[in-house]
């Protein structure tokens, strides 16, 4: 039975099975620096608590929403438990999110409360905010008229309150690849939906007590259902900030993680560090990634870097809206030519998933349909957006999820393209990055856009930002629909959403912009 995830009292309840589990960290946290970078879970229980009853000295009260944009830190995660343990409904936005757009979602929020700080009111804030909510709260430094959180300090403790699963324990945002990102509502039910097919599915693999790395955004629904997973099972628990190749080798190196959690561009980044003399990944059994289909060589890399009798890379293919949706393993024997396209099969009895086609033809690799999943992990609207929800789901409860893709005779969900980004005549364009990703090392990222002819252009980085190999890059490409000549770009001036994935809609409007004359 689905009584809900309980995320308030997530923390409390696994310390009181596991009271000597820990958690590290890369930096300290904004709401509580005294605490350290290693505590264990009854600590971090209390200092939940603690945040809670602040929020409550303050006249938070179930039912109010308190958005939450402040700089980046894992305490953005123990916020929202704090402010789910009253009633409340926490809003989590990104700190990628720009000033303009915060305001934009906050005047669609109408907060009771928002908790921000003195960095993000000075620098990306603009002064109009102070009056979307009735009091603003500061996790760090100072500012007029807000009130700072560590003046807080010493509320009087009070006891958790219980909500129905079925109401809103839980505010996120998409992605905002192809616009202003839209408010996930997510209840206490449909987030321990999500959590089942994960739970399921990786208890087979990992029976023993292993420690687990994370770095994931944190203020997405996914690493909710990672710490819980991770709690519940007595797993020591890594959150990464930072996530620079030097930093990430010496943490791993030291802490020898048996568990990875991370973005596919994180993975992607992290592939120089499989020849590290540190090893690295040496001790990890278990890679997981979510959000995206990920390159066949960067798995083949990371799994191979592996020294366990047999590691295994999971891939989940699904949504902000829906959760998991469908999922595959990888192994050291499948060899690099595996098709990545093939993004797994969903869970029975938890998810479903068809292909319906776009011209009434049968939806094939040539020909594409929409691909659109059923799960009782969807979220239940788009705050503010009740129309733009109701135009994605159709009356027998199918979700659209904006990618084209196919199904194999055995079942196998094959993701092309997104609907937005399909160039006709092409074919798959992810298909076609995959191979030139395997064919050449230099690259760290290429990713193919339309141009304003309509050909498909290739936007490359390379190692170290070098010349791109052109012969060697027209070997790659031989075989593959024509292409413009690739345009060499720096990896960081790539357009990307919190959760790291590149806008390609923005990269084709700057591509496009760059080569207006002056």
């Amino acid at each position: 039975m689905n009584r809900g995830i309980q995320l308030g009292t997530l923390f409390e309840r696994a310390a009181a099975s596991h009271p000597a589990n820990v958690l590290i960290l890369d930096h300290d946290l904004d709401i509580a620096p005294g605490l350290g970078r290693r505590a264990t879970i009854p600590e971090v229980a209390d200092l939940v608590a603690d945040i809670a009853s602040r929020f409550w000295s303050v006249r938070v009260r179930p039912g109010d929403r308190v958005v939450v944009y402040k700089s980046e830190g894992f305490d953005l995660t123990l916020l929202a438990c704090a402010i789910a343990r009253i009633g409340a409904v926490p809003v989590m936005l990104s700190p990628k999110l720009d000033g303009a757009t915060v305001n934009e979602l906050l005047r669609r929020i109408e907060p009771a409360v928002l908790l921000t700080d003195q960095s993000k009111l000075d620098d990306e804030l603009p002064d109009s905010v102070l009056a979307l909510a009735n009091r603003v709260l500061l996790a760090s430094g100072s500012h007029p008229d807000t009130t700072e959180l560590r003046a807080l300090a010493g509320a009087p403790r009070v006891p958790a309150v219980t909500m129905p699963a079925e109401h809103p324990t839980l505010v996120t945002h998409t992605s905002g690849t192809t616009g202003t990102p839209k408010l996930a509502v997510h209840t206490g039910r449909t987030l321990q939906a999500r959590y089942r097919p994960q739970a399921t599915v990786t208890w087979p693999i990992l029976r023993n007590r292993e420690t687990i790395a994370i770095h994931v955004s944190f203020v997405h629904s996914r690493l909710i259902t990672a710490l819980a997973i991770s709690l519940h099972r007595g797993y020591p628990i890594v959150v990464l900030a930072d996530a620079t190749p030097e930093h990430v080798a010496e943490m791993f190196a030291r802490l020898r993680p048996g568990i990875l959690e991370a973005h596919p561009n994180s993975y992607m980044a992290w592939e120089p560090l499989a020849e590290d003399p540190r090893k690295p990944f040496a001790n990890v059994k278990f890679f997981s990634s979510t959000f995206d289909a990920i390159h066949p060589r960067t798995m083949h890399r990371l799994l191979r870097a592996s020294e366990r009798r047999a590691p295994m890379f999971g891939q989940i293919y699904g949504q902000s809206e829906v959760g998991p949706a469908v999922m595959r393993g990888y192994t050291k024997r499948k060899r690099l030519g595996t098709d990545g396209r093939c993004v797994g099969w969903p869970v029975p009895g938890m998810t479903s998933v068809r292909v319906v086609s776009r011209d009434g033809g049968r939806p094939s690799a040539a020909n594409p349909g929409y691909i659109e999943v059923r799960s009782d992990g969807r979220i239940v609207t788009y705050l503010g957006e009740q129309n733009r929800y109701d135009r994605q789901v159709s009356a027998d409860g199918w979700w659209r999820m904006g990618d084209v893709g196919y199904r194999t005779r055995l079942g196998c969900v094959h993701l092309l393209d997104r609907e937005v980004d399909v160039i006709e005549g092409f074919g798959s364009t992810l298909a076609a990055e995959d191979a030139l990703f395997a064919r050449l090392e230099e690259l760290t990222e290429v990713i193919i856009i339309p141009g304003q002819s309509g050909k498909a252009v290739p936007i490359v980085c390379t190692k170290d930002d070098q010349p791109l190999d052109h012969e060697a890059w027209r070997a790659a490409a031989s075989g593959l629909p024509a292409m413009a000549d690739p345009v060499h770009w720096r990896l960081e001036d790539l357009p990307q959403t919190a959760t790291v994935k590149i806008k390609r809609l923005e990269l084709a409007r700057l591509l496009t912009s760059r080569s207006q004359p002056a």
